[in-house]
């Protein structure tokens, strides 16, 4: 229940530029799938599935732009491309846990699955 001399405010700053950045698709899911370790292209690409290849690559620069993920030049033939998460992006991986284990006990069934369709269908 709400108090009743409650009064409501702006949410603050730091945390309504966390959501905005954060709450873009595929953000979450490119973190989230970075925290179990480093991984390539195209496994991340399987881990989100549904989002474009296009799609992938700007998000990862985007994040690699903020410090989240780091990029790396694996030497071998042929080259292979992995990322990981900075220690800023592994930082966030308890806020991620805690999200992930209220979304699972209040949200239940109540939000549609996300769409597992494969790029172009």
């Amino acid at each position: 229940m709400v108090p009743a001399d409650h009064t409501p405010s702006t949410c603050d700053k730091a945390l309504s530029q966390a959501f905005e950045f954060l709450g873009k698709r595929w953000n979450g899911v490119i973190i989230g799938t970075l925290v179990n370790g480093p991984a390539g292209f195209a496994e991340l690409c399987r881990a989100a599935a549904g989002i474009s290849e296009s799609m992938l690559s700007r998000r990862l620069t985007e994040l690699a732009s903020v410090g989240l993920v780091e990029r790396h030049v694996a030497d071998g033939k042929p080259v292979r491309i992995v990322y990981a998460l900075t220690p800023a992006g592994m930082a966030l991986s308890p806020a991620l846990f805690e999200l992930g284990k209220w979304a699972s006990e209040n949200l239940g069934d109540k939000c549609p699955a996300p769409s597992r369709k494969k790029p172009g269908t």
